[in-house]
């Protein structure tokens, strides 16, 4: 009986995960399903970040829709010695960092001695309107979470990359 139990639960439990992986689509794609996703670290697409970040950003949309109201979660990765410039956001924003170190900095000024080392691991949120900038030395990725739509407004206007395009 004991057995039968246990093999009944291996079968439901094995079809469940089938069910949510197919669900989730190819290459761990966002769910078909507005009520769950999966994403494993191997199978998340990543494309080259928005306009509005300095060059060499990647990044990987995982819920919501950015440009759009409601929340967001991507996934930023930033090669060895990216930065950004001090901005602003208009909602709230939330870092986690996934790997490597990301120093975040308050302020108008870049000011590397007024930065934080936000070790794998580290989350950290600014208020909307805060002042802060942010660099790594090395590779990193970034899970950032945020009510959207997501803006980000450069305090000089001269260092945002949309306007250095034209």
């Amino acid at each position: 009986m004991r057995r039968d139990l246990n093999l009944l639960m291996a079968v439901l439990v094995s079809g469940s995960l089938t069910a949510l992986h197919a669900e989730a689509g190819p290459a761990g794609s966002e769910a078909k399903s507005a009520e769950h996703a999966l994403f494993t670290p191997t199978a998340i697409q990543w494309k080259d970040g928005p306009a509005s970040l300095p060059p060499g950003a990647k990044w990987a949309v995982l819920v919501g829709d950015p440009s759009k109201e409601g929340m967001v979660t991507f996934r930023l990765w930033l090669p060895e010695g990216w930065k950004v410039p001090p901005h602003w956001h208009p909602a709230v924003e939330h870092i986690t960092v996934i790997s490597g170190t990301f120093h975040l900095g308050r302020g108008d000024q870049f000011e590397k001695e007024k930065g934080s080392a936000m070790p794998a691991g580290s989350f950290a949120f600014m208020a909307p309107r805060m002042n802060h900038f942010g660099w790594v030395e090395t590779e990193t990725i970034l899970q950032i979470h945020a009510a959207g739509p997501w803006q980000i407004n450069y305090v000089n206007p001269a260092d945002d990359p949309r306007l250095m395009k034209q």
